[in-house]
């Protein structure tokens, strides 16, 4: 991912437009398909979960844990979900946050995206010994894989990153309750140190983001989106992430986890 511009808002904001340039290299692919496949489902589960199935590994997949490629809304989900596995990677390799992403995993409906705040980022060096400087940064994504008219996702994803200060709680919880049954206490006590702002006070970044196949950019509309009636404004990252043939590539990295699973 490479960083090709900086757009200004109307009112003065900057929001960064990064370029998605996927590597011709089938190690790399790999790599990054068996990441996918096991944000949903871990390798060392996949045969005890699909016993009595019937169901080859790939047929397990494509069939119980990806959402569908052409049955809505599968493919809309996929989309959701691969610009949040986008941007999470964005948030955690390029910001430095610790991003868990368990909810994956869990989903009741394979066709269904999860609720809940997008993704959490935390910054916190010692969970024991919390510290004002300790960060939350909550993302809100929004995606538009193919191409067509410009549909302000960037717009849609700052008024849904108004609202994360109401869900972070219960998406919290719902991290901290997966991490406990996981035996996870380490991260669980991160997720800990966030849950009470007012006798344990850190610092609060919002986010939100917009994925978008290159024939969908429009930095003309992107410009115009307004962060006026965020609650976090003055502590609010925008960014655009464009690249080529977005959904096809979307489709490959799927078919490629089931494939090499």
């Amino acid at each position: 991912m490479q960083k090709v511009e900086s757009l200004t808002l109307d009112a003065g904001e900057t929001c960064e437009v990064w370029a998605l340039n996927v590597p011709n290299d089938a190690a790399l692919l790999s790599e990054w398909a068996y990441k996918f496949r096991n944000t949903y489902c871990s390798d060392g589960d996949l045969d005890i979960l699909r016993e009595g199935t019937g169901l080859s590994r790939a047929e397990y997949l494509l069939k119980l844990v990806f959402p569908d490629r052409s049955e809505a809304p599968g493919p809309a989900v996929r989309s959701g979900d691969f610009a949040e596995f986008l941007v999470s990677d964005f948030v955690e390799f390029m910001l430095g946050y610790w991003v868990p992403r368990g909810k994956y995993a869990e989903k009741g409906c394979r066709d269904e995206s999860v609720k809940g705040v997008d993704i959490v980022g935390f910054k916190c060096p010692n969970a024991n010994q919390p510290k004002l400087t300790d960060e939350m940064m909550t993302f809100e994504v929004k995606a538009q894989l193919r191409g067509g008219k410009y549909k302000k996702r960037l717009q849609v994803a700052v008024n849904d990153s108004g609202k994360d200060y109401l869900r972070a709680g219960e998406t919290l919880a719902a991290m901290k309750r997966r991490m406990h049954l996981a035996g996870q206490q380490a991260y669980m006590l991160i997720v800990q140190r966030f849950q009470n702002a007012v006798d344990r006070p850190y610092r609060l970044v919002s986010g939100a983001a917009a994925v978008l196949s290159d024939d969908a950019f429009d930095s003309e509309c992107i410009k115009a989106t307004s962060t006026v009636a965020h609650n976090n404004a003055a502590n609010l990252k925008l960014i655009t992430i464009t690249g080529k043939d977005l959904m096809a590539l979307a489709h490959s990295l799927y078919k490629r986890a089931a494939d090499e699973a």
